[in-house]
């Protein structure tokens, strides 16, 4: 018998037109105490989700109306949750596309259920850390949230996806160091993502675009290395 690693229902919602696809997760994923609602049309998710919250989206890209990355870019612009895109065409660009865009993780079809599966619960394992106290991590132009999972730059509060404050949380637990590009896939989505090596690279891009300072970047590549974070210490 299948069993879920978290005690507290998730809902998961599903963008596919594939409705004998969709009908199969449902089964499938409520075996790991996760609830689906699935839609065959985009425009009508996007409708639905203005009223109603779920923990994670799956998103296809060849849907009726408009496309995954059309419905992914409205999305993104008053939601963040965690979205993994579903593509049968597997193509790079589409990868990249994808991802610049803000999605979390990429998988191609035909997948198998259980790997799915595994790249929903990396995700919720990095999103469901229970710290019992607020926890931050504070620096001169930068304050790091990581009991509500919120970033305040300048004073303001911006917005990231589930995998961009990850990744910013690693960066910031490493300041003044270099991490190579391995280290950091591994960190944050394990084996998963070495099936698309370039996928950290854009991930860095969206974040580093996201804290873009006059004359100063906190986020450098080191050349066929990796990258190093530096943020100043918060002055007291």
């Amino acid at each position: 018998m299948f069993t879920s690693n978290y005690m507290s229902i998730k809902n998961i919602l599903v963008i596919d037109d594939d409705t004998k696809l969709t009908d199969l997760l449902k089964d499938y994923l409520e075996k790991y105490n996760y609830k689906t609602t699935s839609f065959d049309n985009p425009v009508d998710a996007l409708k639905h989700l203005k009223n109603n919250l779920y923990d994670l989206l799956i998103l296809d890209f060849m849907l009726p109306e408009m496309d995954g990355f059309e419905t992914l870019k409205e999305l993104r612009k008053t939601n963040q949750m965690p979205v993994i895109m579903l593509t049968a065409r597997g193509e790079t660009t589409d990868k990249i596309v994808g991802l610049e865009l803000g999605a979390d993780d990429y998988l191609a079809k035909p997948f198998e259920p259980r790997e799915l599966v595994a790249r929903i619960q990396s995700i919720f394992r990095r999103t469901d850390g229970k710290l019992t106290s607020e926890t931050k991590i504070n620096f001169k132009d930068l304050v790091i949230n990581e009991s509500n999972r919120t970033v305040k730059f300048n004073k303001k509060e911006i917005e990231l996806t589930s995998t961009e404050f990850d990744l910013l949380l690693l960066f910031s637990k490493h300041n003044g160091k270099v991490l190579s590009r391995d280290t950091v896939m591994q960190k944050l989505k394990g084996t998963t993502w070495q099936y698309y090596d370039r996928s950290i690279d854009v991930m860095v891009s969206r974040l580093r675009n996201k804290l873009r300072q006059k004359n100063f970047q906190f986020i450098k590549t080191v050349q066929s290395i990796g990258y190093i974070f530096y943020a100043e210490p918060e002055e007291n």
